[in-house]
């Protein structure tokens, strides 16, 4: 369960460094804490391998980046940490990201379904993140949907669900089957990009 501490003032990125490096997410809106519980491993299985998938399909220049940290404001109150996120290399920083990533990601976790499909969409289109995927493992078919800045709000932009073959072509073009980023096999990277036989 999603938990916010009680505290007496707001809190900044620095508070973050005091807490326990348990696998517990611990991210900041508002100045207020919020702890999401470490992931389960379906969650960690895609995200590794999302992270193989994105990585070649990304020009150079730029950087497919695993939970980093973004400051939303200048008073470092406002902190949160996409599961996976895509980055002009010129855009890193030495401890925080401060610019919008070009692309975020949230796999869908039960504890975090409202706050992934609302609250950080809101946020992160307020923020000004072009592209946003949401991949929930948790539907009958592991799916991803696209949102697109439009204005100041997404859109959705293109969905696929199991065996269906994702395509896009923001930020970047990519491609990937969503079936395959938590199939129980060894040569689901055979298949990720839609090199399944027969099709």
């Amino acid at each position: 369960m999603r938990k916010s501490a009680p505290q007496s003032r707001p809190l900044t990125v620095d508070d973050l460094e005091q807490m326990p490096d348990d696998g517990r997410r611990y991210e900041l809106v508002d100045g207020r804490l919020e702890v999401t519980p470490a992931p389960l491993y379906p969650h960690t299985v895609i995200a590794d391998r999302l992270l193989l998938v994105l990585h070649p399909q990304t020009p150079r220049g730029h950087n497919v980046s695993a939970a980093a940290g973004i400051n939303f404001n200048a008073d470092r109150t406002h902190h949160r940490i996409p599961d996976l996120c895509v980055i002009p290399r010129a855009d890193r920083s030495a401890a925080h990201l401060t610019r919008p990533p070009l692309l975020a990601v949230e796999i869908v976790s039960r504890s975090t379904v409202f706050t992934d499909h609302h609250t950080k969409r809101a946020e992160y289109a307020k923020f000004g993140i072009e592209s946003y995927w949401i991949i929930d493992p948790n539907l009958e078919e592991i799916g991803i949907m696209e949102l697109r800045l439009d204005g100041d709000q997404y859109r959705t932009a293109n969905q696929a669900f199991g065996r269906e073959l994702f395509q896009t072509d923001a930020p970047f073009p990519y491609r990937l089957v969503p079936h395959w980023l938590l199939a129980d096999c060894d040569d689901w990277e055979d298949h990720v990009l839609g090199g399944e036989p027969g099709r």
